[in-house]
This record gives structure tokens, sequence and C-alpha cells, in this order.
């Protein structure tokens, strides 16, 4: 299991290239899209994360699941912490959501993840939609 830690130390050498990353961001909505073509809205997230980390893993793309990302207050390690759902590349964090709508909250979570981790990228899913291009979300670090 990668720590944000380690995250943070892969992504502190040269500069990330925003095309390469704006494409591997382009395999990972195709992949959740074709998810939600063969599921449809309605299930758990569980599901939604086991089936988009088997397609995101069949197309070559390296990926963990549950990722830890510690809590640091005031220079300590707490003993509780934050599970990405799925971090792709070492990268992209992936938040998994099935829920009626996105709320601030569900926004907050995955900018939170990226400030903690050092990732520059963050999508946030939700797969209980119609149609899963409204349920996709983008943002930045």
């Amino acid at each position: 299991m990668v720590t944000a830690k380690e995250v943070k130390q892969r992504l502190s050498g040269p500069k990330i290239d925003i095309e390469a990353l704006n494409d591997l961001s382009g395999k990972i909505v195709d992949a959740a899209i074709e998810v939600h073509r063969h599921l449809g809205p309605g299930l758990l997230e569980s599901a939604y994360e086991s089936c988009l980390a088997r397609e995101l893993s069949q197309r070559g793309l390296e990926i963990q699941r549950q990722v830890e990302l510690p809590i640091h207050y005031k220079g300590e390690q707490l003993e509780v912490s934050f599970r990405i759902d799925i971090l792709v590349q070492d990268l992209i964090i992936v938040e998994i959501k099935a829920v009626e709508q996105i709320l601030g909250v569900h926004e907050a979570q995955v900018i939170t993840y990226l400030k903690l981790s050092g990732c520059p990228l963050g999508l946030l899913l939700n797969f209980n939609t119609k149609l899963m291009k409204n349920g996709i979300r983008r943002f930045r670090n």
C-alpha cells in the first residue's frame, strides 16, 4: 500500500507533463463510462469501485485501491486516516460515489485528498446518474 508521503516523494521529481496527465484522465473517464454502460445507476459504491479497478487494470493502467492517506496534526501523525478509493499511476485520485447528487462535502473531500497527497489531479465520479458524463467532476491541485 502506497502512503501519501511516498506519493509526494514520487511527484517531487521532474515536472509533470500536463498533456500526458490529461490523456491519462481521459482514459479513466472512458473506463468509468464503460463501467456505467454495463452496470447503470443504482448499485453500491463498492461495486463500481471493483468494476472500475478491473477495467483500468485491463487497460494496462497501474492502480491501487483503498490507499491510506494519513492525517497529520501539528506535526504528529494521528491514528486515523483517509482512504483514497483508487489511485491511478500514482498521479490521479479517483473518488467514487453513488449518490443522488454531488454535494459540496464530496468536492471538499477530493480537494483535501489532493492537498494531503500532493497528487496533481482528482476525479470525482458519481455513478448514480442517468448519463455518466453528468457525474464527472475534475479537480486540479
